[in-house]
């Protein structure tokens, strides 16, 4: 089976891109939770937490959290929720390795299993646009 990250990081499937480097590449989650909901994935392929390596998780987290601070400086997001869906049974439906990063707003009563399948954002193009530009703002003042 192939695997859709791989045919993104490739240039075969379409993503709106958010941060890409030498090693992993951000994305907007095609079915978000929130406005911004952002997938952080290695370039280099690993299935899950059992063979994936410490350090790719550590920088995994350290771009998220980026994702997360550029979230909340263009006002998508009071708060954040980060997390990786280790397994079927937690809901990996990828099996790519790859980190959550959900910006969160005050009282929007998100149920995170609710409607998985219904989300969208109704503009994602901008939506990457504002998360770009906010990284953009964050790089150059550090």
């Amino acid at each position: 089976m192939s695997c859709v990250f791989c045919a993104i990081v490739a240039g075969e499937a379409p993503a709106i891109r958010i941060h890409e480097d030498d090693d992993y590449l951000a994305i907007l989650d095609i079915r978000p939770f929130t406005r911004g909901h952002t997938l952080v994935v290695p370039k280099r392929h690993t299935v899950d937490l059992t063979d994936t390596p410490a350090q790719t998780l550590a920088e995994m987290v350290a771009i998220g959290q980026r994702i997360a601070r550029a979230a909340r400086a263009a006002e998508l997001a009071d708060a954040t929720n980060i997390g990786i869906n280790d397994g079927r049974a937690a809901f990996q439906s990828v099996f790519h390795i790859h980190l959550h990063v959900l910006p969160r707003r005050n009282g929007d009563k998100l149920a995170v299993a609710k409607g998985m399948v219904l989300r969208r954002d109704p503009d994602r193009e901008a939506t990457g646009q504002i998360l770009r530009d906010a990284l953009a703002r964050i790089d150059a003042n550090p």
